[in-house]
């Protein structure tokens, strides 16, 4: 990798950070396309899984009093649980798709509430969150949307949302991690960047996701849910329109 890439992959790893930070996603969106344009579409599943483990991480790390440990039980069971069944079949989408599949994701944050009645504070849709928002995010790459619908109903507050939702996604990323990794790592790594920039990287989506905690703490929940789904439809936007450049360029 020259150094061009690398340094843009890490001054993206410590923005979408921060948005993340802020709204608890959007960031992860953000930073799996930008992995997409300098990445093997394989190796961004493996890189974006260890920038955001380690930036949900931490950001559970940062606001854990405000994490509903038991929504993140019953996630991982169901993280784990497709995880195992997914690392059995073999399915890389072409980087036009796994565009597409970004680019439909954050409209799903637009369907009228009426339409779904989803509460992640409910053990059995706890459940069905990890499956599905693990499962969306181990062909497409990104979950954020599909786990926000989760959440809307819930009774939480927006600290509560960013921190829980930081935390279960930990068991996300970690799938996404061992199911692309696995097979990289078999062919020493192959596509994936060096390791002295996840050495820079990691520390900066740390500092990255403090300096969105203290955004966050100065938005109402009016403007935090106003500013999450035009930023969401914006990212959304864009990505549909690569999608589309590249299926008319073949792909």
């Amino acid at each position: 990798m020259t150094l061009g890439p690398a340094i843009f992959i890490v001054v993206m790893s410590f923005i979408t950070a921060a948005i993340s930070g802020v709204f608890g996603m959007a960031g992860g969106l953000l930073l799996k396309g930008s992995l997409a344009l300098v990445l093997p579409v394989s190796a961004t599943f493996v890189v974006h899984g260890i920038l955001q483990l380690v930036a949900n991480g931490w950001r559970a790390i940062l606001h854990r009093k405000h994490v509903d440990w038991r929504i993140v039980g019953v996630f991982a069971i169901g993280a784990f649980a497709i995880g195992g069944v997914m690392a059995f079949v073999a399915l890389e989408p072409t980087r036009a798709t796994l565009f597409l599949l970004m680019g439909l994701a954050p409209f799903l944050v637009w369907l009228p509430q009426g339409w779904v009645k989803l509460d992640a504070s409910r053990p059995v849709q706890a459940l069905i969150c990890g499956i599905s928002v693990t499962g969306m995010n181990l062909t497409a790459g990104v979950a954020g949307p599909l786990l926000d619908i989760f959440f809307v109903r819930t009774a939480l507050n927006r600290h509560q949302i960013v921190a829980t939702k930081a935390a279960t996604q930990i068991f996300s990323h970690l799938m996404k991690i061992a199911v692309y990794g696995a097979p990289l790592l078999a062919v020493h790594g192959k596509g994936l960047p060096p390791w002295w920039l996840f050495a820079v990287a990691i520390p900066l989506s740390m500092l990255g996701t403090a300096a969105g905690g203290i955004v966050l703490n100065r938005l109402s929940d009016v403007n935090f849910k106003r500013y999450l789904r035009l930023i969401l439809t914006v990212i959304g936007a864009g990505y549909l329109a690569q999608a589309a450049r590249l299926y008319m360029l073949g792909g």
